[in-house]
């Protein structure tokens, strides 16, 4: 009989040992915007908290590496692009691009290698906060 383990889907890029939080279900759809500016909302508090402990910049370094492992020989160009800006980019610049409302920063969010930055309570905060403003 053969058996088969599940492998980690390419585009799942969380996977912080954090539990997930699962906020209230949504009373109505969200839009791409009001996704956007939670993300920007959460990336805000990441570099609030990054700029007071500096050092919690290693633990992005350290998961976006072990990715970057798993994902070989095709690693997405999109991770690469993160591991330049955390390898070569001073960190006021790094937080300059988690608090840039621009495109480029935008997309980035979208795997973000700063998973387990915030607590899940005060990701919850947020998550909370954005789905209470909806109603």
């Amino acid at each position: 009989m053969l058996i088969s383990t599940p492998q980690p889907t390419p585009a799942k890029l969380v996977d912080c040992n954090m539990p997930a939080i699962h906020p209230q279900p949504p009373k109505q759809s969200r839009t791409h915007e009001w996704i956007d500016r939670r993300s920007l909302a959460l990336d805000r508090a990441i570099a609030r908290k990054l700029r007071a402990q500096p050092a919690l910049l290693r633990h992005a370094k350290t998961t976006l590496e072990r990715w970057i492992e798993q994902r070989q020989p095709s690693v997405s160009p999109v991770l690469l692009e993160w591991q330049e800006i955390l390898n070569h980019w001073p960190p006021e610049r790094i937080f300059g691009l988690l608090t840039s409302a621009e495109e480029r920063p935008a997309r980035l969010r979208q795997s973000s290698p700063f998973c387990g930055i915030l607590s899940p309570q005060e990701r919850l905060a947020i998550f909370k906060e954005y789905e209470s403003s909806r109603a």
